[in-house]
């Protein structure tokens, strides 16, 4: 049974302090995808695009085994684009445009095909349209969603709708702290996850992400890169990394949490070491298994 992955996609143009693309591939429901794709197949991908969505972004979803019979194609319409600038400390940007085009009117039909997926993974878009699409789904075992504050702030009655709906909520720390409206982090996570979903992931960029459940807090590093070349898509990745993982082994047990939150990272370490998504282009399944076996060596100790 495939994975299904919803949300956006798009071309983006990005600037670091080291280099800039324009149009490149983008979107959070690319990065998931492509990230998932690495561990199980195949991955059932759900969105929108313009007519000027390039075909060769379109070849090279399917080269991963993501299946695009639930990409709608709007004949006139114009992609979503966005543009943004980093700064040096590259946690923090600027957002120079977002044109949502026809990301503006999506309206997901899930296909006949994808309904019966047990897992489901709901990229950062307007909560009622994630709700739209579990209404659609014939009793799905396993969801993964993702928001953030414009969400947080604008649609609050829609996701608190939908966090009940949701196994794991992935967000990162300063939107767990808006979501809560608790400072601290581990308080934060009670009440989060008092919300509804059992499980809560807290994203902290370079600092790595913690794990929350019922029974563990677990923190996982993250990589230590030389160079981050562009951090765009990091997150999506990691949830592609994460889900795309957890739905190869069908395990979701917590420790199996656990080493799906440290694939997570090393798919994402991944992204990062390229613009766009050509750091995740070209991965092979052994690459991200060493990656994978170098975070364990980063935090593995003997006791005396």
């Amino acid at each position: 049974m495939g994975l299904l992955v919803v949300g956006s996609l798009g071309l983006d143009t990005v600037a670091t302090p080291f280099d800039k693309v324009e149009n490149a591939l983008g979107g959070s429901a690319t990065y998931i995808s492509l990230a998932a794709s690495y561990f199980s197949g195949p991955v059932y991908l759900m969105g929108v695009v313009g007519e000027d969505f390039p075909k060769k972004y379109i070849d090279l979803l399917e080269n991963h085994n993501i299946d695009l019979g639930g990409l709608q194609i709007v004949e006139g319409g114009k992609t979503f684009r966005w543009s943004g600038k980093y700064h040096y400390d590259l946690n923090v940007r600027d957002t120079l445009l977002t044109e949502l085009n026809v990301f503006e009117e999506f309206n997901p039909m899930v296909p006949e095909k994808y309904k019966k997926s047990k897992f489901v993974c709901l990229g950062n878009i307007d909560p009622a349209l994630q709700i739209k699409v579990l209404d659609q789904m014939d009793n799905p075992q396993f969801v993964v969603c993702d928001t953030m504050n414009y969400w947080i702030e604008g649609k609050k009655d829609d996701l608190m709708s939908l966090l009940p709906r949701s196994n794991v909520l992935i967000i990162n720390d300063s939107e767990a702290r808006l979501l809560a409206k608790e400072p601290n982090l581990i308080k934060a996570s009670k009440v989060i996850r008092d919300m509804g979903p059992e499980i809560l992931i807290i994203k902290k960029g370079e600092h790595g992400a913690l794990l929350f459940t019922e029974d563990i807090i677990f923190s996982a590093p993250a990589y230590p890169l030389e160079m981050i070349y562009d951090p765009t898509g990091a997150g999506d990745s990691f949830a592609g990394g994460f889900i795309g993982y957890l739905h190869k082994t069908q395990d979701l047990g917590s420790e199996n949490m656990k080493r799906a939150v440290i694939y997570g990272s090393a798919v994402a370490s991944f992204c990062v070491e390229k613009f766009s998504t050509k750091g995740l282009e070209e991965l092979e399944y052994l690459k991200v298994q060493d990656r994978y076996r170098e975070f364990l060596n980063l935090s593995r100790f003997d006791e005396k």
